[in-house]
């Protein structure tokens, strides 16, 4: 029987959601949540209620991560499992706790920070990590757009439009190019201070530019390079490197319906993607997985 996903919010991750819950052969989507509902999109159905969308087995929360946690405890108490990209690195195990008993509560699952980083690079940090368990990893972002630096760039003030640059220094040091449209008669000195003062950019290089037009800046590529050089045992110099070159939202909306997946198959409480089984987050049976992988 096909899982019946929602998407909510339709803006860069939510368009590719649709398209990567219609390419799932075990997935069926149910619509999508918009705050102002502008009639169906094609054949799929828009609500500004999930309430409308009847039957919902997993929401897909293509939102803002300082909305994510109000909204998850609102579809969890409705009995609808969640998935989103939260990306606040450090405010993960606080939600993580918080979200757990309203889960078990309402009998229902969360997985929270479902994107690519955190979500599929924790994967591979802890892989390395149990490969070689003494040693130090270091993550590289970029050079890219970070979205989520970029929409809390977009909630400031005076900023009309805005995109937000990761550029790697190395050894997980980053410089943050954040460009910037400002609305009519804003200052700019007190935009630029409150972006540099904001979560999300305090303790990077942060370097702050006013322009005409952002659209001429945008590209929607990332990447990463994470590197551990550690001890497997007693033998030292393990070197390991993962990279990626990426479409941002592409692939955090891949790795959302994939979580949304292997939500359908835990027990109910609240879940980051390192606790989940790989296996869960394939489509078909355990055992053919199994068969063919190992």
């Amino acid at each position: 029987m096909a899982i019946k996903a929602a998407v909510i919010g339709y803006g860069n991750i939510g368009r590719f959601a649709v398209e990567a819950v219609a390419a799932a052969k075990d997935m069926e989507l149910a619509g999508i949540v918009r705050r102002r509902a502008s009639g169906p999109l094609g054949d799929i159905p828009v609500a500004t209620s999930i309430k409308e969308l009847g039957d919902v087995d997993v929401a897909l929360l293509c939102v803002p991560s300082r909305v994510v946690p109000m909204q998850v405890k609102e579809l969890l108490a409705l009995g609808i499992n969640t998935v989103d990209s939260y990306d606040i690195h450090g405010e993960i195990t606080s939600l993580r706790a918080e979200l757990g008993p309203i889960a078990r509560h309402h009998d229902s699952v969360a997985v929270i920070s479902a994107g690519w980083d955190p979500g599929a690079d924790s994967l591979i940090r802890n892989l390395l990590q149990f490969m070689a368990p003494g040693g130090i990893t270091y993550t590289n972002f970029g050079p890219g757009m970070s979205m989520g630096h970029t929409v809390a760039v977009k909630a400031i003030s005076g900023v009309k439009d805005a995109v937000s640059l990761t550029i790697p220094l190395g050894t997980g040091v980053h410089r943050r190019m954040v460009y910037v449209e400002l609305e009519e008669g804003a200052d700019f000195s007190q935009v630029k201070q409150a972006i540099q003062k904001d979560p999300y950019f305090v303790h990077d290089e942060t370097h702050v530019f006013a322009v005409g037009d952002v659209n001429n800046l945008i590209d929607m590529g990332h990447g990463v390079v994470i590197e551990r050089k550690g001890v497997a045992g007693k033998t030292h110099n393990q070197l390991f490197r993962w990279e990626m070159r990426i479409t941002n939202p592409a692939l955090t909306a891949q790795i959302m319906v994939a979580a949304a997946r292997a939500a359908m198959r835990q027990e109910s409480g609240c879940y980051t993607l390192i606790e989940l089984p790989l296996v869960d987050f394939l489509p078909g049976e355990r055992e053919d997985w199994i068969s063919s992988l190992v």
